[in-house]
């Protein structure tokens, strides 16, 4: 297993977790609603609220890593547990792009801000649904995410943080709404191939 780092920094905080009897699907909870606070915050249009926002979006990030690692490390995994992490994630950067389009709606993107939010996070959410499509007709090996330095394609997104506290998030939702859906198109397409190869496995004939 390649090294990551916010795998790593998850690792050391579920070590103190493990002690304490906490539910992996209470945590899962936890990212879930820091995620729609998160999204209600960059919603808001206001600067400091929008900055917590974002804030707020890293550690449901970061809390993605722990319920996982603390389920592993107390042996209460579950498929409804997986699923369940799935779900919360999508649903956070859903509301990361809608609330930032939504924020940002009275700058000068104007109402072309929300739409761009809209389609990212509408985007992110098919995405995730279509990866656990083919988790489940092709297996996990089908949809494990590579590492370059200690980072996954998903790890991008820790970068709204310094983005919106620089005062860069317009750009970035331009970015997001142009590539999102795009990126959704070629994991659509990536992922006809996997359930096909693994077909093929299943049956060589």
């Amino acid at each position: 297993m390649t090294f990551a780092f916010d795998e790593a920094i998850a690792r050391i905080i579920v070590r103190r977790l493990a002690r304490t009897g906490l539910s992996p699907n209470l945590v899962t909870t936890a990212v879930l609603l820091l995620g729609i606070a998160a999204g209600l915050l960059l919603a808001s249009g206001e600067r400091w609220m929008m900055n917590l926002g974002a804030g707020l979006f890293m550690l449901a990030m970061l809390g993605d890593h722990i319920d996982g690692n603390l389920a592993r490390a107390t042996g209460k995994t579950s498929a409804f547990g997986h699923y369940y992490d799935h779900v919360a994630m999508a649903t956070t950067y859903t509301a990361m792009f809608i609330g930032v389009g939504v924020g940002y709606s009275h700058g000068f993107l104007g109402i072309y801000a929300i739409p761009l939010g809209v389609l990212a996070g509408l985007s992110v959410a098919a995405i995730f649904s279509t990866r656990i499509g083919v988790e489940v007709k092709a297996g996990k090996e089908y949809v494990a995410q590579p590492r370059f330095l200690g980072f996954e394609p998903e790890d991008t997104l820790y970068v709204v943080g310094p983005i919106m506290w620089l005062g860069w998030m317009p750009y970035f939702l331009i970015a997001a709404g142009i590539g999102t859906p795009l990126f959704l198109f070629y994991v659509i397409w990536q992922s006809r191939k996997h359930v096909a190869d693994a077909a093929r496995k299943r049956d060589p004939k």
